[in-house]
């Protein structure tokens, strides 16, 4: 009976071994969970504070983009404007030296 006795008490220290042991296991994945959890709320705090930059370039875009839009179109108006008056400035100019070429043919003109 004294080694059965034994047996038992050696399977007792294997078995409260093994429960430290893993005890010591759990302790360091409990502690690897905390430093990912740090991590991810890290990382995640990052995420915002880029979105929130994010929102602001492209609103701050959108903006410029508008603006841009805005010039393109007054250039284009004022472009069109402008090819008017030289026409009308070409139109003219013709009419003019039509009327002075026809007033070089009139006798009162002439030059002695």
């Amino acid at each position: 009976m004294t080694q059965q006795g034994a047996v038992l008490q050696g399977y007792n220290n294997e078995l409260v071994k093994c429960i430290e042991d893993l005890c010591i296991q759990k302790e360091e994945l409990n502690r690897q969970i905390q430093q990912a959890e740090e991590e991810k709320n890290k990382l995640q705090h990052e995420i915002q504070v880029l979105k929130d930059q994010l929102d602001c370039v492209c609103e701050n875009l959108a903006q410029k983009v508008a603006s841009r839009n805005e010039l393109d179109k007054i250039l284009a108006e004022t472009e069109a404007a402008y090819m008017k008056i030289l026409d009308s400035s070409r139109t003219l100019l013709n009419v003019l030296k039509k009327e002075v070429g026809s007033l070089k043919h009139t006798p009162e003109l002439k030059t002695n």
